[in-house]
């Protein structure tokens, strides 16, 4: 099953009440290692989504990603909304015009989210940032890209989850948290746990 604008701005809502559902453990994980903001940013940005979505609904597939980036952009603080932005931005750049996202298209635009990711955060794989959960995702994501796209976004989503873990015994070396040093080892990294979260929704969604 292809991904339509409809199915994406649905799977934008999941995502939104799900980050609702973990912003409680998401500010306790930033709590530990960081300002403790990231669960209520994420929380804002993604209600901000869900509301802009009611006022108006994309018609393809890269409008609601760019609808995305431009409301995590303007409404989220700190690093997130920057890097999430981003990541979607270079998402919607890569759908282009497609009216529905096909497999390899929606792998493509994993890779270039990453790679938005990374250019603007100036993160690589074990720093302890959302990187470490995005690059064996994306990684999974292109081992299946002859899948559906529930199939992709799951096997995204449990690199993800193993992704997120390995943070917890990797000295930080972005961002606040890395202020900490030695001492942040044992927690996991917020932004990691959200990029789990939200290829969770989005694949859950999927299916």
């Amino acid at each position: 099953m292809a991904c339509t604008a409809e199915t994406f701005a649905a799977a934008l809502r999941a995502a939104a009440a799900v980050i609702a559902e973990h912003r409680a453990e998401l500010v306790d994980l930033d709590r530990a290692i960081g300002d403790a903001d990231h669960g209520e940013n994420m929380d804002r940005g993604f209600g901000a989504i869900v509301s802009a979505l009611d006022t108006a609904t994309p018609e393809t597939p890269a409008a609601v990603a760019k609808l995305a980036a431009t409301t995590l952009i303007s409404k989220v603080g700190g690093a997130a909304g920057p890097l999430y932005g981003t990541a979607f931005l270079r998402a919607s750049v890569k759908l282009g015009d497609a009216a529905e996202v096909d497999g390899p298209l929606l792998v493509e635009a994993l890779r270039a989210a990453l790679e938005g990711v990374q250019a603007r955060g100036k993160a690589v794989g074990g720093d302890a940032t959302m990187v470490d959960a995005l690059i064996p995702a994306v990684s999974a994501a292109e081992e299946a890209s002859g899948s559906g796209i529930a199939e992709i976004l799951t096997a995204a989503a449990d690199a993800a989850d193993k992704g997120a873990e390995s943070t917890v015994e990797l000295v930080p070396r972005k961002g606040r948290a890395s202020y900490l040093g030695e001492r942040a080892v044992g927690h996991m990294d917020p932004g990691a746990r959200s990029t789990a979260l939200l290829l969770r929704a989005f694949a859950e969604a999927a299916k």
